[in-house]
C-alpha cells in the first residue's frame, strides 16, 4: 500500500495521476502538511477546507500533518518520523512524491523513509519540466497560482491560471513547474477529480516581505 504526498498543487496532482495510470500501487491515502496557525497548506497557503474538498473529489482519505509556523528542522523531522511510523504500522510501505530534479530533497526523503523500513517513490523524476507543465495543461488539469516567491518571480504571476499563456510568460530563468520554489498552485479540476472544486479569489497579501499569497475562498 502507498500514500501520496499531496500539496494540492500541480506536481502532486500529476504524480497521483501517474500512479493511478500505472496501476502498480494500491493508493490508500493523501498526506498533507498544514500550518497550524493559519489552518492552511504549508507554503501553498490554501485553506484546509479546499484541501478536504480536493480529497473528497479524488476519493481518498487525507492525513493532515499539523505543524507550527516556527517549527525547527529537527522538530519537523521528528514529527514526520512519528507519522510515517504510524502509517507503516497500518500497512503502508511506500510514500510517493512529486519531486522532479532536486537531488538533495530526494536523498533526504529516501534516507528518512529507509530509516523506518519504508520506500520513497518518485513518479515524475527526471522528466523535462517544460514538457511536463504542458502535459499538465493538455491533460485537462486546471490550476491557479496561490503563492509566488517575489525574489524569484514577478508578483503579477500570483493568482493566475496555469495554462499555456502563463507558461509562455514565465522568464527563461524560471522553472516551468516552479521546482525551485518560484510558485505554488492549487489544482481545482482534472482527470483525477470527480468534480471541479468551486472557489473564488480573495485578497493578495505579502508575507515575510517576500511571499505573495492569493487567498482562495470556498464557494
Amino acid at each position: 500500500m502507498l500514500a501520496c504526498s499531496w500539496s494540492g498543487g500541480k506536481d502532486s496532482a500529476l504524480a497521483l495521476y501517474e500512479l493511478v495510470r500505472s496501476k502498480e500501487h494500491e493508493i490508500v491515502a493523501l498526506l498533507t502538511t498544514i500550518t497550524e496557525e493559519y489552518d492552511r497548506v504549508t507554503m501553498h497557503g490554501v485553506r484546509s477546507e479546499l484541501l478536504r474538498q480536493q480529497a473528497l473529489s479524488i476519493g481518498l482519505p487525507i492525513e493532515e500533518i499539523r505543524i507550527s509556523e516556527n517549527i525547527t528542522e529537527k522538530e519537523y523531522e521528528e514529527t514526520m518520523q512519528e507519522v510515517m511510523s504510524r502509517l507503516k504500522n497500518a500497512g503502508i510501505g511506500s510514500v510517493a512524491f512529486g519531486d522532479l530534479f532536486l537531488e538533495d530533497v530526494r536523498r533526504r526523503r529516501e534516507r528518512n523513509l529507509a530509516s523506518i523500513g519504508m520506500k520513497a517513490v518518485f513518479p515524475l523524476w527526471g522528466r523535462n519540466t517544460r514538457e511536463l507543465a504542458l502535459e499538465f495543461v493538455q491533460l485537462g488539469f486546471k490550476a491557479i497560482t496561490t503563492c509566488v516567491d517575489s525574489s524569484l518571480l514577478n508578483g503579477e504571476f500570483v493568482g493566475r491560471i496555469v495554462e499555456e499563456n502563463f507558461l509562455n510568460d514565465l522568464p527563461v530563468e524560471a522553472d516551468p513547474c516552479g521546482e525551485n520554489g518560484e510558485f505554488h498552485s492549487f489544482v481545482y479540476d482534472g482527470p483525477i477529480f470527480k468534480k471541479a472544486i468551486p472557489f473564488r479569489k480573495g485578497d493578495v497579501v505579502l508575507r515575510r516581505d517576500r511571499f505573495l499569497y492569493c487567498d482562495l475562498l470556498p464557494r
